[in-house]
Parts: structure tokens; C-alpha cells; sequence
């Protein structure tokens, strides 16, 4: 009797009233409170488009490290009307929504995990109903947007749209760097059909089949083609932003993150060495820069470990335990990243 309450209806409308709720809460203590509800990373995109409304670059705003695609979406906050400065954060609260029914839909696939309607209904629960994934996307952090991508790109390669599951993750991996990650495990998930074995032969002669034939079936048509869709989007839109908004786009977006040295609010391993490596006591003369070499044990674990062990048994849980690693090795760990 007690599952009877527990419908999608309830749990929809009950994950869009509590980011309603969030929403006219932030809106009240941004007025009242000298502690602001909205995070300061949404100030950074809003000033982001109003540079952008006014013929500019976004990377006119200071510590702006994102695509352009972000402040592009963001137009809208520029409009007249102190409502329309809230779009960000309803766009993003949206994300969360459709992130959570995207999960569904993976679940009760039998590809994914083959779960039944109410089952997966409780695991999106999780999300959907979670008051820190509310709060973050309500406080204007873009991070729904990105998770909308990732799931939407499990979904299409486990529903077999490998094409579509290329342009996400050439989107993805444009928005923010990290999702390239996931290409590896869906590369070695997307296995090539078995081949009938070969008639008996000399030794030598089957080696050599079987070599040729183990080549053969790793360049398989679906690879071929989640690569070159991945490549031709990501590529696609680096140049057209490269093409309006040169080095700056580069240097920001992309280049940034390699030398990123952040000791504040975070819960990263490396948090100590990187704030003694900002000290201005600290002599850079020497080439060796610790926080260039940070992402080795982070990107050993997440793109290339974890995916050849786990990928071919279970894409999703791979996915996930990916997540964690890159979470966990980051330079920079916040309670947003988690």
C-alpha cells in the first residue's frame, strides 16, 4: 500500500516544488542576508552575457574559465526586468529534472540495468529529491547542464545511437573537459561481434589469423563511428569559438586547468601542496611545477584502469566509478564537484 504513494507524478512534482521553493528562498535571503544564496560562480556567467549583449567577449569577465556556449544561454539574464536574472537558475534546476528522468530511462532499459518502472523510479528519487543537488542548482551552479549530457550519452550508446551518443560527447567534452574520460569506457564497451573461428591451419598461419583478426575486430563500425561524430563535433565547435574569440578561448577554457592552482574550499588530496605551491615564497625559477602533474594519477585511474577492467561488465557502474576517481584526484575538489 505504502508504494502506492511513491509514484512518478509525486516524486516529479515534488522534486520541481522543492527547487520552486529554493528559488524564491535564494531570492529573499540575497535581499535581506549579507551571506548570498547565489553562488558567486553565477555572478562570473551573468556578467559573462552582459559583456557578450554588448558586443564583447566573455572572457572580458574576469575568472571566466568556461565555453562560450555557457554565457551564450545565458542572454537572457541580460533582459530587462529583475526576473530574468533568475533564468540561469531555472534553466539549470530544469537540467536537474530531466537529468533525473534521463536515469530513469537508463534503469529500466534492459541494457542498462533492466529495472522496473518503481524500482528505478526509487534510484532517480535520489537525485531528483536530493536538497544538496537542488540547493547547488538553485544557488546557479551549471553542473545539471553537464549531467543532462553524460546520462543522455549512456543512454543513446546503450539504445545503440551511436551517433548521437558522439555529438553528445563531443558537446560534453567542449562544455568541460573531464567527460572525455567516459570515451574509453564506451570505446572498449562497444564490442565487436563474435567471429566464427578459423578451420584448423598450421601454427604459424593461425597466429597470424588471429592477430589479424583481433585487429580487425577492435576497428568495428560502431567505433569508427562514435569516434569521428565525438571528434567532428568537439572539434567543430572549438574552431567556431576559436574563430570569434581566438587565444583568449584557448587560454581560458582549456589551457587554464593545467596550471590551476586553488587552495580555497577545497576537499582535494593536493590541497596542501597547492597552497604552499601559491606562495609567493615559493621559488618557481625551477621548471617542476606540481600542479601540471597532478592529473597523472587522477587520469591513470579514471581513463584507462578503471574503464580496461570494468567497461565490457557494466558501463554505467564504470561511468560512476570513473566519477569517483576524477572526483577524488582532482586539484579541485568542491562540494559542487561532488
Amino acid at each position: 500500500m505504502a508504494s502506492s504513494y511513491f509514484t512518478s507524478t509525486i516524486v516529479f512534482s515534488s522534486a520541481i516544488i522543492l527547487r520552486i521553493v529554493l528559488l524564491l528562498y535564494g531570492l529573499i535571503q540575497d535581499e535581506i542576508s549579507p551571506v548570498k544564496y547565489t553562488d558567486i560562480d553565477y555572478f562570473v556567467f551573468t556578467d559573462a552575457a552582459r559583456y557578450l549583449s554588448r558586443g564583447g567577449s566573455p572572457y572580458q569577465r574576469e575568472t571566466y574559465r568556461y565555453t562560450p556556449l555557457l554565457a551564450w544561454l545565458l542572454l537572457p539574464t541580460t533582459f530587462p526586468g529583475a526576473a530574468w536574472f533568475s533564468f540561469g537558475k531555472v534553466l539549470f534546476a530544469v537540467a536537474d529534472i530531466v537529468a533525473g528522468w534521463l536515469t530513469i530511462l537508463v534503469l529500466k532499459s534492459p541494457a542498462g540495468r533492466g529495472m522496473t518502472a518503481e524500482r528505478a523510479l526509487k534510484f532517480a528519487a535520489i537525485w531528483l529529491l536530493n536538497p544538496m543537488v537542488a540547493t547547488i542548482s538553485t544557488r546557479g551552479s551549471s553542473e545539471g547542464l553537464l549531467c543532462v549530457m553524460v546520462v543522455a550519452l549512456l543512454w543513446a550508446v546503450i539504445h545503440g545511437r551511436i551517433g548521437l551518443a558522439g555529438v553528445l560527447l563531443g558537446l560534453a567534452v567542449h562544455f568541460k573537459i573531464y567527460p572525455f574520460i567516459y570515451g574509453v569506457s564506451i570505446l572498449w564497451y562497444l564490442e565487436a561481434l563474435p567471429t566464427s573461428k578459423p578451420s584448423r591451419q598450421k601454427d604459424s598461419e593461425l597466429s597470424r589469423f588471429v592477430l589479424v583478426q583481433q585487429i580487425r575486430d577492435c576497428i568495428t563500425p560502431d567505433r569508427i563511428t562514435f569516434v569521428l561524430t565525438s571528434l567532428a563535433t568537439f572539434t567543430t565547435l572549438n574552431l567556431l569559438m576559436y574563430s570569434l574569440y581566438s587565444t583568449s578561448f584557448l587560454t581560458h577554457t582549456f589551457l587554464h586547468h593545467l596550471t590551476r592552482i586553488d587552495h580555497r574550499h577545497n576537499f582535494s588530496p593536493y590541497n596542501t601542496l597547492l597552497y604552499l605551491s601559491s606562495s609567493s615564497t615559493v621559488d618557481h625559477a625551477s621548471n617542476f611545477r606540481f600542479e601540471s602533474l597532478a592529473f597523472i594519477p587522477q587520469l591513470a585511474l579514471s581513463a584507462f584502469l578503471i574503464p580496461l577492467a570494468l567497461a565490457k561488465k557494466d558501463l554505467a557502474g564504470t561511468m560512476l566509478a570513473q566519477t569517483f576517481a576524477f572526483v577524488t584526484f582532482n586539484k579541485v575538489c568542491t562540494s559542487q564537484v561532488f
